[in-house]
This record gives structure tokens, C-alpha cells and sequence, in this order.
């Protein structure tokens, strides 16, 4: 597999990137040798690997959700700029 000039322009036109022809060169050559590089990886053998999601193994490290008490209303709300019926007024962020 390999990338030519053209979907490198094609590429760079979506991005809205305007390349010169020495970006397109350098740019297709970098590109063209990632795929050889990932064709090498290819040719291991994986037969006996096992497929992972981490190289690491890892066990879910969040604890459990448990209920607990939280900070009193009031307490929350004594230090606000701006409060209305027991909640934080905000300005909005939206035109009527």
C-alpha cells in the first residue's frame, strides 16, 4: 500500500492546508514510510498472543459507589454570588 502525491493534496485540501510542493513531497514520502513501517509489523508471528487492551494488566481502580452524606444546602450556597430558592442563579447562556 502506498500514498500518492494526489491524496496527499486531496488530504490537505480537506484540512484546508495549503502545502507547497515540497510539503507534498516530504509528506508523502514520511506518510509512505509509516505504511512500510506498519506492513513490517505485519510479518510477526501473533498466532499464540492474546489480544489486549492495555499492555498492562489492569484492574478497575475506581471505588464503589456508596451513599454518603454531602455538604448542607446552606453551606453550599453561603458563599454564592447570586442565589434564588435554594439554588445557585446563574446567568444564562441562551437568547430568548
Amino acid at each position: 500500500m502506498a500514498i500518492s502525491k494526489e491524496q496527499v493534496q486531496h488530504v490537505a485540501q480537506l484540512a484546508r492546508l495549503a502545502l507547497t510542493k515540497e510539503e507534498v513531497e516530504q509528506f508523502t514520502t514520511q506518510l509512505n514510510d509509516i505504511l512500510h513501517f506498519a506492513e513490517k509489523l505485519n510479518e510477526l508471528d501473533t498466532e499464540n498472543v492474546e489480544p489486549t487492551t492495555h499492555v498492562l494488566p489492569l484492574a478497575n481502580v475506581l471505588r464503589e459507589d456508596e451513599v454518603r452524606p454531602s455538604v448542607p444546602r446552606d453551606k453550599a450556597l453561603a458563599n454564592a454570588p447570586e442565589k434564588q430558592d435554594g439554588m445557585f442563579r446563574v446567568p444564562a447562556v441562551f437568547e430568548e
